[in-house]
């Protein structure tokens, strides 16, 4: 008598459902959760692309009727004629429609410009992780959460108990951060921190070049419009 107990295919070693690999992202947090995640044969930033392209358009899609109702019902309080309301808000949903792949490419070349930067300077920091597994490990938080964000966006729709969702929403983006800080930590096998500073040198940087670029932006606008009013008061003045 055989002793196999079954002839169902197994698994590889080590391997572990698109779902569940989402679940354990989200609901274990600790470093080893991120650790094993990134020792998956299935981590590879291809994968990591491919899922955070797919979530983006769905993402994209509902914000983008979840705004055009919003945008529906301020312009029937205006009041505008319902057949011009109606055949406005198909014909920028349509537009919409047609611009959320190409907003999902920029999303995800953000997400893996993102990735590339902070694991660069987790390998200043001796991090031991790969960019793959970064890729991986990051886009396993982060597709679960915007894909419960959407639902989310939906429900701030309602009206009155709206804000409510928002907030949850926004409390829930501060949970993914210290999942982040976890995983980056997981994924490079150093100090927590060496993945604080890894994660937010990046956020740092991007936000003074930000700050610099507005501050150019408004000392030329400042110029600009200074030159403008001196040379109204020369016109006015006999």
């Amino acid at each position: 008598m055989s002793t196999d107990s079954s002839n169902a295919p197994m698994m590889p070693a080590g391997s572990t459902s698109i779902f569940q690999t989402w679940i354990n992202a989200l609901t274990k947090p600790n470093e080893q959760t991120y650790s094993d995640i990134a020792a998956s044969p299935n981590a590879k930033a291809t994968t990591a692309y491919l899922w955070v392209f797919i979530t983006s358009i769905l993402v994209n899609l509902i914000t983008f009727v979840v705004e055009g109702a919003t945008i529906r019902e301020r312009l029937t309080q205006s009041g505008l004629g319902a057949d011009r309301v109606g055949n406005g808000i198909v014909g920028v949903l349509v537009a919409l429609i047609c611009v959320a792949p190409i907003l999902a490419v920029i999303q995800t070349l953000f997400f893996a410009i993102g990735v590339a930067i902070i694991q660069w300077i987790a390998k200043m920091f001796g991090g031991k992780g790969t960019f793959d597994q970064m890729a991986y490990t990051f886009a396993a938080i982060s597709v679960p959460y915007s894909l419960v964000s959407a639902v989310f966006i939906l429900l701030s729709a309602i009206p009155f108990v709206g804000f409510c969702f928002r907030l949850i929403l926004g409390l829930a983006g501060l949970y993914i951060l210290v999942l982040e800080i976890m995983a980056v930590k997981g994924v490079n096998q150093f100090g927590w921190g060496a993945a604080v500073g890894s994660l937010f040198i990046p956020i740092l940087a991007i936000g003074l070049l930000c700050c610099c670029i507005f501050a150019a932006l408004g000392v030329a606008m400042g110029s600009t419009i200074g030159n403008i009013f001196s040379t109204i008061n020369q016109s006015l003045n006999p």
